[in-house]
C-alpha cells in the first residue's frame, strides 16, 4: 500500500466533491514535512488553488479537509497548518502493513516500472588508452555504473558503453614514447617526442616488450617501429584498463572502437549529410559546421585545410551511430575540462535531426586525494596522474565506490584517505556496512536462543517511537531510488543509507530485539529483517558489498 498514492486519490475525490476540476487544477503533490511534529505527509494544494479560485488558501484547505473520506486504519489525523498546508499523520496500522510489503517484496523492494523499457545508453570513463586509468576515471566509472543500475531498477533498458579512442595523434605519440624507452634498452638512442607520455608505465611497457621480443623492433624502420609498438602498447594498456574496471565490479556491455568508425567512413557519411542539409561551408581550405545557427558561440571545423577530419567530426559520427542503434536517450559522462564541448556536440546532433533533449552530458568534477590533511600531488608510477589501481590497493572497492558516489557530481570531491581507512562510525562506509552486519549478528543470536527468523509476526506489537521511525525510514527507499533516477543524482542512495543506519542504531540502543517476550522478539526480528532488505538492495545498486560480519 502506497500512502502517497492513497492520499492523492482521496484528495482528488474531495476536489471533485467541491466541483474543483478541469485543466487549471494544479497537480496534487505530497511531501514529507521537514518538522516531524507536522505529520508524515503534507500537501500545498490549497495554496496552489488559491490562485485559481481567487480565495484564501486556508478556507480552501478547510473545505478540502471536510470533504475527505479517509480510512482511520491508514490516516490517524488531518490538520491544517500555516496559511493552508494540509498535514496528514498516518496510522500505526499503515506502517505495520508497509513492513509486511517490504518483507514480501524482498529484493524487488525499491524497484519500479515507470521507465517503460525505454532504451537509453550511458557512455562513461572512455579514457584515452595511452595510460593507466586515474582517480577521475574511477569516479566516472562509479557514477556511470550506479546511475545505470538505478535507471535499470525503475524500468529502463540501459546499455553501458566505453568509447576507445584508438586512432589519431595520441596513439602515434604513445608508440613514439615507448619506442624511445625501448631503444635505450637496445643500447641505441632515439629522441623522446616533445609531447610524449611520461611516467614509469612507459618504461615498464618498453621493458616488457624488450623482454618478450628482444631487439626485434630495433631492426625496423622508425615509422614501422612506432606503428608496431603503438599497437602493442595500446592493447596492453586497454587490457589493463579492462582488468582494473572488472576488479572494480564494472562490466561494460560495449567497447566501441574509434578506428572501426573511421574504417567504415561513418564520419564522411555524416559530413555528407550535414553538407546536403546546408550546414557546412568551406573557408581557407577547411570545411566548417555552421554551429552558430544552433546556439554555439562560433562555427567549428570539421575537416582541416590538410584534409584531415577533426575529432569533432568523428565524435559527431560516433553519436550518430548511437542513434542508429535505436537508443531514445544518450547520456555521456565527461570530465570538467569538456564543459565547453557540450553545446558543440548538441548543435551538430540537432542539425542531424535529433531532439535536443535526447542527448545529455553529466560533468564529473575533479577528485583530490587528501592524506594527513594535505593534497596528494604525485603518483608513484604514472608521473602526473594518480592511478585508479593505486587507490583500490589503498582502500578497496567498497570504500572507493561509496566515497565516489556520495557527493554530487557537479562538486569537486576531496577523497580523505585517512577517513577511508578508519574502522569506526566516522567512516560512512563502515557505519553503513556495520549496521547490516549488526542485523545479521542479532538474527544469529536469536537463533542461538531458539527463536528463528519467522515468516510472519504480530506487527501491532511494534508501538515504540524508534520502531515506527525505522519503518518510516525504510518506506522512503522507493522514493529515494525514483528521484535518484529522475534527477540523475546517485548520491541520494548512499546519503539515504547513512540515515537508515542512524535510525537502526538508534532503535537498537533503545530496545532489545531478543527479549523474554517471544512474540515481540519475532516482530522485532522481522523489523530488522526489513532493514536488512533495504541495506542489501541499496548497496547492490551501488556495487558495494553487504557483509554479514565485520
Amino acid at each position: 500500500m502506497n500512502g502517497v498514492e492513497y492520499l492523492k486519490e482521496k484528495l482528488t475525490e474531495a476536489l471533485q466533491k467541491l466541483d474543483v476540476t478541469g485543466p487549471d487544477v494544479p497537480q496534487i503533490m505530497l511531501e514529507r514535512p521537514k518538522v516531524a511534529e507536522h505529520g508524515d505527509l503534507s500537501t500545498n494544494i490549497a495554496l496552489l488553488l488559491a490562485k485559481v479560485l481567487k480565495r484564501k488558501p486556508r478556507d480552501i484547505a478547510e473545505e478540502i479537509q471536510k470533504s475527505l473520506t479517509l480510512d482511520v486504519d491508514i490516516v490517524d489525523d488531518v490538520n491544517i497548518a500555516g496559511p493552508g498546508f494540509i498535514n496528514f499523520r498516518l496510522g500505526d496500522g499503515y506502517f505495520h502493513n508497509v513492513l509486511g510489503d517490504i518483507l514480501s517484496l524482498g529484493k524487488d523492494f525499491g524497484k519500479d516500472t515507470w521507465g517503460n523499457n525505454e532504451r537509453i545508453q550511458f557512455e562513461f570513463v572512455s579514457a584515452n588508452p595511452t595510460g593507466p586509468l586515474n582517480i577521475v576515471s574511477a569516479r566516472a566509472a562509479t557514477v556511470g555504473d550506479v546511475l545505470s543500475s538505478i535507471l535499470t531498477s525503475v524500468g529502463f533498458e540501459v546499455e553501458r558503453e566505453y568509447y576507445v579512442n584508438d586512432a589519431g595523434r595520441q596513439v602515434r605519440l604513445l608508440g613514439m614514447s615507448v619506442s624511445s624507452s625501448y631503444m635505450k634498452l637496445t643500447g641505441q638512442s632515439e629522441p623522446f617526442p616533445e609531447e610524449g607520455y611520461h611516467g614509469d608505465y612507459i618504461n615498464d611497457l618498453a621493458k616488457s616488450f624488450f623482454d618478450e621480443h628482444g631487439e626485434k623492433f630495433a631492426q625496423l624502420q622508425q615509422s614501422e617501429r612506432w606503428n608496431e609498438l603503438s599497437e602493442l602498447a595500446l592493447e596492453t594498456i586497454l587490457s589493463a584498463q579492462k582488468k582494473v574496471l572488472a576488479d572494480f565490479g564494472l562490466d561494460f556491455d560495449v567497447w566501441f572502437r574509434e578506428r572501426v568508425l573511421r574504417q567504415s567512413n561513418d564520419h564522411l557519411n555524416v559530413l555528407n549529410k550535414l553538407t546536403e542539409n546546408g550546414h557546412v561551408y568551406e573557408q581557407d581550405g577547411a570545411k566548417w559546421f555552421r554551429a552558430t545557427d544552433f546556439g554555439d558561440e562560433k562555427d567549428r571545423v570539421l575537416v582541416t585545410s590538410e584534409g584531415e577530419p577533426t575529432y569533432f567530426l568523428v565524435d559527431i559520427a560516433y553519436h550518430e551511430d548511437k542513434y542508429k542503434r535505436k537508443f531514445s536517450k544518450l547520456y555521456d559522462l565527461w570530465g570538467p575540462d569538456h564543459h565547453g564541448y557540450i553545446q558543440r556536440v548538441k548543435s551538430a546532433l540537432t542539425a542531424l535531426g535529433h531532439p535536443e533533449d535526447s542527448f545529455e552530458v553529466i560533468i564529473i568534477q575533479q577528485v583530490n586525494l587528501i592524506q594527513d590533511g594535505e593534497v596528494v600531488k604525485m603518483s608513484k608510477r604514472a608521473g602526473k596522474i594518480i592511478e585508479m589501481q593505486e587507490l583500490l590497493d589503498e582502500v578497496g572497492v567498497d570504500v572507493a565506490r561509496f566515497f565516489f558516489v556520495a557527493r554530487r557530481t557537479q562538486s569537486p570531491l576531496d577523497f580523505d584517505l585517512d577517513l577511508a581507512k578508519k574502522t569506526s562510525d566516522e567512516n560512512p562506509v563502515y557505519y553503513v556496512q556495520y549496521a547490516h552486519a549488526r542485523i545479521c549478528n542479532v538474527i544469529k543470536h536469536a537463533e542461538s536462543q531458539g527463536v528463528k527468523l519467522p515468516e510472519t509476526a504480530n506487527f501491532s506489537l511494534l508501538k515504540e517511537e524508534e520502531e515506527l521511525n525505522l519503518i518510516k525510514k525504510l518506506l522512503e527507499f522507493p522514493e529515494v531510488v525514483s528521484k535518484a533516477a529522475q534527477y540523475l543524482e546517485a548520491h541520494r542512495v548512499p546519503n539515504y543509507l547513512q540515515e537508515v543506519a542512524a535510525t537502526l542504531h538508534r532503535f537498537y540502543h533503545h530496545h532489545k530485539v531478543v527479549t523474554d517476550d517471544v512474540e515481540l522478539t519475532k516482530a522485532r526480528l522481522l523489523l530488522i529483517q526489513g532493514a536488512r532488505v533495504v541495506f542489501t538492495n541499496a548497496l547492490n545498486l551501488m556495487g558495494v558489498s553487504a557483509p554479514e560480519r565485520m
